[in-house]
Formats: structure tokens, C-alpha cells, sequence
């Protein structure tokens, strides 16, 4: 199932994107206390497709791809390096990437994001896709700059969590094996990375695990994975896009902060 949040004449609704990307079955409910179908189908123009969670908390893993390290001149973790962005970072499918006045190097950084079905804690690695509804699209957008000058002190807040700095959608696709899927970002077109999820040096199952011993987590969180290789700089007026096998294509424009 690919679950897309839209809005329609101002109510916000759920529904399966159905084959063909034309259609929307629309459902009662949300995907965390069930989803029932209503029999009304929506067409994919009359909606407006929103981010698949409304304000989640957002987790991070930095590092997690090696050729990712290798691209930023450190050895690998001994640990798993985690992070969190605002909820006020996440934007969905065709929103804008806000650049800011006084950004001077942006980066683009396409994930596979997971999604959180129910709450969870001290999870086994066996147990995570129990606790997991879903995955999704996600461009980990980062301020250079100002992360490194925070990572020189032991922090991370600014440089991962402007406002629309975590792109998400454009649905949550259940039902998948999160551990090869193709991911490919490009840039205006011009393909920047492009890897598998085979590559992640920690998997989905350990990542929810991980997080889970040291924190609960609670239905609609989002679990960044990490970023392959290819990282890059954006500007305004170019078009980014995540895109990942079995869930879809996220695009957003990058335009300049406005005043």
C-alpha cells in the first residue's frame, strides 16, 4: 500500500495512491488506530498532496553509508551518530526549499526514511518491523557552514533544522524489504547520487533498535537513515529529487528566503 495525505476544499484526508499514480482511494481514519476505506476516489489533480505526517519527530543517523564517510575525510563511527530535526523542518512533496539570506553552502542529501507505526521501546532488532508502518522519500537538507562550526562543539541544531529543511513524501509505502532499494537523487535533472540501502553500514531493524533503548518512540516518528554519496551543493531556481524504488519520486524546488 502507498498511503498519501492530501487535502481537498481544506479538509485533510488519507487514501491509497492506487496504479497509475492518477487516483486516490480515500480512507476514514488515520494509519496508526486503522485505516477503513470510504468508496470515494479522488483524482490526483483535484488534491493538493501534503507530507505524509503532520509535524513528526524527526531522528537522524549521520555517517551511515561508507562511501558517504569517505566523501568527508573521517573514519568510521564507533557508534551510531544520531541527530534530530525540528518538526517545523518537515515540507512535503513540491514545497519549497527555503534558502536562507545568509546561507553560504547548502547541501542536498537524499534517505530512505522510516516511519513509525506504534510506540516502541528496548526493541530487539527481530522485533523493529513490528514497530515500523512504512517508508518514505527524505532529503536531509544541511547547512555546511553552520553544521560544521556547531560540530566543532559538540552540537547540532542550526545546520540540520531551518524551516523545510526535511523534504518528505511523497507517501509511505508499506509491505517493503527496506534492505536493497534502489536510491537515486538528482539535481535539475542530472543524476547526483545514486546507491543501494544494501550499502547501509547499520540496517533499518538495528537503527529502530538502537533508538528504541535509549528512547520511546512514538507513532508518525521519522527515522532518517543516512546518506549515500554524492552530496552537493543546491541554489536557487534548481529542482531537487529523492527518488527510491517501490515508494516514488519527491520533488521540491529551492528558492531564495523572501523577507
Amino acid at each position: 500500500m502507498r498511503i498519501v495525505r492530501y487535502a481537498l476544499d481544506g479538509v485533510r484526508y488519507y487514501g491509497e495512491l492506487e496504479a497509475g499514480d492518477a487516483r486516490i482511494a480515500r480512507f476514514d481514519g488515520d494509519p496508526y488506530t486503522g485505516l477503513s476505506p470510504t468508496g470515494h476516489v479522488d483524482d490526483i489533480g483535484d488534491v493538493a498532496v501534503l507530507a505524509p505526517l503532520d509535524r513528526p519527530r524527526v531522528f537522524g543517523f549521520a555517517y551511515n553509508y561508507a562511501a558517504h564517510v569517505g566523501e568527508t575525510d573521517r573514519g568510521l563511527p564507533d557508534v551510531p551518530v544520531c541527530f534530530m530535526k525540528p518538526s517545523t523542518a518537515v515540507v512535503g512533496p513540491g514545497d519549497a526549499i527555503v534558502y536562507p539570506t545568509d546561507g553560504e553552502l547548502i547541501h542536498f542529501e537524499g534517505e530512505l526514511v522510516v516511519v513509525i507505526g506504534k510506540e516502541a521501546r528496548h526493541v530487539k532488532p527481530s522485533e523493529a518491523y513490528d514497530c515500523i508502518l512504512g517508508y518514505t522519500c527524505g532529503n536531509d537538507v544541511s547547512d555546511r557552514v553552520v553544521q560544521r562550526k556547531e560540530s566543532r562543539f559538540g552540537t547540532l541544531l542550526i545546520g540540520k533544522g531551518r524551516d523545510t529543511f526535511a523534504p518528505l513524501g511523497p507517501v509511505i509505502a508499506t509491505g517493503l524489504d527496506p534492505s536493497g532499494l534502489a536510491l537515486a537523487t538528482r539535481v535539475n535533472g542530472a543524476v547526483a547520487q545514486s546507491a543501494s540501502t544494501a550499502d547501509l553500514l547499520i540496517g533499518v531493524p538495528d537503527l529502530v533498535s538502537y533508538l528504541s533503548r535509549h528512547l520511546t518512540l512514538l507513532p508518525g516518528d521519522v527515522i532518517f537513515t543516512g546518506t549515500p554519496s554524492g552530496v552537493g551543493p543546491i541554489r536557487p531556481g534548481d529542482e531537487v529529487e529523492v527518488e527510491i524504488e517501490g515508494i516514488g519520486v519527491l520533488r521540491n524546488p529551492v528558492v531564495a528566503e523572501s523577507r
